[in-house]
């Protein structure tokens, strides 16, 4: 962890705490305004796949979100979709291969990502972004996702048109929110019992579901679509253990691919696993 990602940590401790002398709501208020919020914008550097592209754009709620299409017009469509803290940038190498099999290929940054607007993202915001893509540009065939682009496409896919012939690419997916907020609250220090309820109510207020319902493993039951799941055994970010229990589920329609130490963002730049997928679409 770099020096300043440690200092902001220490700020981000000492403000929730003290927040919560005075209020357990407030504190929970910003906590979950913090898991909202990239720690940083991925740093963007132009790639020339995406220089030579067509640029997109459109409004959601009030915020401009952009992206690229690439090799358009063409009967089958892929979108890419990165993960938290991320852009579509970082996913320029499964353009070449996927035009080259005849894809058209969709990037967007989420909210609050790359160059999109906005300051904080959840997975019903980046869900909401994912369906108005394929309403704009779509049908969509096929989906790439990483780490919160899985969580985020697995709830957009319950209300969206799929079948067998649809194809999804989980890398890395954060399987379970509630792992995620654990995994959150440990990072900053602040484990109390009381925060994280009065947390967990606030996304049930916000979204009307209770925190352990923004889940893949649960969203998978809905979703008809072949899937190609892949997953590192040191992923430290969004933990192999998830993953297997939906691998312990059987659905017949995913198929799991597991690596060996690539972590959580290597796996998806690695040469192997880039070739699994372009093979599996």
């Amino acid at each position: 962890m770099k020096v300043q990602q440690k200092l902001a940590i220490g700020f981000i401790r000492t403000k929730i705490n003290v927040l919560k002398l005075f209020s357990t709501r407030k504190a929970a208020e910003e906590a979950f305004r913090i898991f909202c919020t990239p720690m940083m914008k991925s740093a963007i550097k132009e790639k020339e796949v995406f220089s030579n592209s067509e640029r997109l754009q459109f409004s959601l709620d009030g915020k401009l979100i952009q992206g690229f299409r690439c090799n358009h017009p063409q009967p089958k469509k892929i979108l890419l979709l990165h993960g938290f803290s991320s852009s579509a940038h970082n996913f320029h190498h499964y353009v070449t291969p996927l035009t080259e099999k005849g894809y058209e290929v969709l990037a967007f940054d989420a909210p609050a990502h790359g160059t999109s607007e906005g300051s904080t993202v959840n997975a019903m915001d980046y869900s909401q972004m994912i369906r108005e893509v394929a309403k704009l540009y779509g049908p969509i065939d096929g989906f790439i996702a990483h780490s919160f682009g899985g969580i985020s496409l697995s709830l957009a896919m319950e209300s969206m048109p799929q079948n067998a012939s649809s194809k999804i690419v989980f890398i890395a997916p954060a399987t379970e929110t509630s792992t995620a907020v654990d995994g959150a609250f440990d990072m900053l220090g602040i484990k109390n019992d009381t925060l994280r309820t009065a947390f967990d109510e606030i996304i049930l207020e916000k979204s009307g579901h209770q925190t352990a319902w923004f889940s893949i493993r649960r969203a998978m039951n809905h979703i008809k679509a072949s899937v190609l799941w892949i997953h590192d055994e040191d992923d430290d970010i969004t933990p192999l253990s998830d993953a297997l229990k939906v691998k312990d589920d059987h659905h017949p329609n995913v198929q799991f691919m597991i690596t060996k130490g690539l972590g959580h963002r290597k796996i998806y730049r690695d040469e192997a696993v880039v070739d699994a997928i372009v093979k599996f679409f």
